[in-house]
């Protein structure tokens, strides 16, 4: 006795005879950071013309799909959001740019008459990726950031200043995890506190590094107060 074919058998063969088929134009191309393949890659942005297709023949069209991104290496298709995410190497230079900010605005804020300040300063830019930075440098920075803004060192954080803080740090926030965003404060107290207890200007621009970079207020206080304790 033959089988008897059901319902399910007659949708499989309909969707083997009708299908979809989408024809994608690239429109774009650069550099992403691949979720899938875990670097930097190169990417085409793709839209896509939708078509029914009859025993694999195109007959007629479904509108358009995308725009999307499809990496070069794995082929992966991924959302255009993706490329918000910086690539690793403009994520390195952001967080270089966000520690020298930081490190400059606290040494404007302590002023650099004391050597210690200094000293801790550019260890963190070093470490940061800076790696010629040298105290000497540093030091001519804040005299030029000063001059550049008309205040005077040991003064609270400015205007101008804190307009620095947040256009090194507003980019670099999102991609940094909380854990990261705290050790960034904390170099900066480190720095402050080379030379002695907080001044009120340190803490200013301590204060400003935190908003800057999207901490509550209570962390910022918490993360101060445990700094200035031994380990």
């Amino acid at each position: 006795m033959l089988p008897v074919r059901g319902r399910d058998d007659r949708a499989t063969r309909a969707l083997c005879v009708l299908g979809t088929r989408t024809a994608w134009t690239p429109v774009g191309d650069g550099e992403f950071y691949c979720p899938g393949c875990g670097g930097d890659r190169n990417y085409q942005r793709l839209t896509g013309r939708r078509r029914l297709t009859l025993l694999g023949v195109p007959v007629l069209p479904r509108g358009t799909t995308g725009p999307v991104v499809e990496c070069a290496a794995c082929g992966h298709h991924y959302g255009t959001d993706v490329l918000d995410h910086p690539t690793t190497r403009r994520f390195s230079a952001m967080l270089r740019d966000g520690v020298h900010t930081v490190a400059l605005a606290v040494l404007a804020a302590g002023g650099t008459g004391s050597r210690a300040p200094l000293e801790t300063a550019c260890a963190a830019v070093r470490a940061g990726g800076v790696d010629d930075c040298t105290e000497e440098q540093l030091a001519a920075l804040v005299d030029a950031l000063a001059a550049d803004t008309g205040r005077v060192l040991g003064e609270p954080c400015g205007a101008s200043l804190t307009i620095e803080l947040h256009e090194a740090l507003d980019p670099l926030a999102p991609h940094l995890a909380p854990a990261g965003r705290e050790a960034l404060l904390l170099q900066g107290a480190h720095i402050a506190l080379a030379d002695g207890p907080y001044t009120p200007a340190e803490r200013d621009a301590l204060t400003t590094v935190g908003a800057a970079l999207t901490l509550p207020a209570e962390d910022v206080t918490r993360l101060l107060a445990a700094a200035r304790t031994p380990s």
